[in-house]
């Protein structure tokens, strides 16, 4: 967090998130279809070597808002919207979230208060570890499998805050890796998502020696990719996840992040409402004058890699003094702007206090708790049932 301009600072908080976050998995399934997934590389394995799909949809009776009695929503049936081996929609967007970061709440607690709060489930619910840690746990199975609704997860993963990555490539922390891998493969079958120190950028030092080059990233993230696969995890859908700011995005090093397409799925961006951006479209092609030559990530990963779906995997929206109308106009732009963006196939909140740049709370304000409620009801970001496998 956050894909803002900021120092080594906020970068570091986002990385201490775990203190107060356990990962939140979810059962996938797809009907009595049996899947082959590989991370990196996911191959679903159906009639003939089809692909399965799910049908189902999110439209129907609106679940109830913060504040109101009744459920969180439901899934009743509607159009149908496919679901692949990624884990990509054929229609719509996902619609997902980080709840109530640094508060102190445990996963188990925050995002049922979140949900309430914003008036239906998430289809991704966005998770932090680091270290040795393992994941899924068992809350964190259990709260997958809830038969009141399936999640999908986004696990954000910091394999090590004490190796460089060059370090991490030449096999330093293979048996930490391993020891994931057994626990992936023995307690928790379902597919989720997967990425690997998420927001390099302000990470890369450009020093040859220093083990921490943009090819050092990109060799760390293919070694762990691989090293899980060998160990026999085949239902991690890859993310690679930049800032996808201008002042990093624009260095010359920064295309030599990216690992390769065998070993990514999605590509995401981690973009935040500073003060330069005024809507939608601002933040998902965030440009500068003074860096002429960066398109926005937008434009940016449709023209260099056409071939992935994209994620926003970290938005916000901070307060702003003298603006209280800001929020709601921004969630209001969300929603008329997003369809313009079809490579877009989720969209993740961070909801947050205590951001290290401000409050990203989405109900700080009537209008914005409204405009929210809105967007996250309509159609486009309701499509898709999450698949069971």
């Amino acid at each position: 967090m956050p894909g803002i301009d900021r120092g080594r600072d906020g970068k570091e908080a986002m990385s201490r998130i775990n203190a107060d976050l356990e990962a939140i998995l979810r059962v996938v399934r797809i009907g009595g279809a049996t899947f082959t997934l590989a991370v990196g590389a996911a191959v679903g394995v159906g009639a003939c070597g089809a692909v399965p799909a799910v049908s189902g949809g999110r439209g129907g009776p609106v679940p109830a808002l913060a504040g109101t009695a009744g459920p969180t929503g439901s899934r009743p049936p509607g159009p149908a919207c496919e679901v692949d081996a990624r884990l990509v929609p054929s229609c719509g967007a996902w619609w997902g979230i980080a709840p109530e970061v640094f508060t102190g709440r445990p996963p188990d607690r925050a995002l049922p208060r979140a949900e309430r709060r914003m008036g239906r489930p998430a289809d991704i619910v966005h998770l932090y570890h680091r270290g040795p840690e393992l994941f899924p746990t068992s809350k964190e199975r259990g709260m997958a499998r809830d038969p009141a609704g399936r999640r999908l997860l986004l696990i954000n993963w910091k394999p090590s805050l004490d190796h460089t990555w060059a370090q991490i490539a030449r096999g330093a922390l293979d048996r930490r890796i391993d020891r994931l891998a057994g626990h992936i493969r023995t307690t928790f079958p379902e597919r989720f998502f997967l990425t690997v120190h998420h927001e390099p950028e302000d990470d890369v030092r450009e020093d040859p020696g220093s083990g921490m080059t943009a090819a050092d990233y990109a060799a760390m993230f293919r070694h762990v990719v691989l090293r899980l696969r060998q160990g026999g995890v085949r239902n991690a859908v890859t993310v690679m996840t930049y800032m996808g700011v201008p002042n990093w995005s624009a260095r010359p090093w920064f295309e030599r992040l990216y690992p390769g397409d065998d070993v990514v799925d999605w590509v995401a961006m981690d973009p935040y409402a500073d003060d330069r951006v005024q809507t939608f479209g601002g933040l998902v092609n965030k440009t500068r004058r003074e860096y002429a030559a960066w398109p926005g990530f937008y434009r940016w990963a449709r023209s260099r890699l056409p071939g992935k779906p994209l994620m926003v995997a970290e938005w916000g929206v901070f307060e702003r003094r003298g603006r209280p109308g800001f929020k709601e106009a921004f969630f209001a732009s969300v929603r008329q702007e997003m369809r313009n963006y079809p490579r877009i196939k989720a969209l993740v909140y961070f909801d947050s206090p205590r951001a290290p740049r401000g409050d990203t709370r989405f109900d700080t304000t009537p209008g914005g708790t409204r405009a929210f409620g809105d967007l996250a009801r309509d159609p486009h970001v309701r499509a898709a049932e999450v698949p069971r496998k």
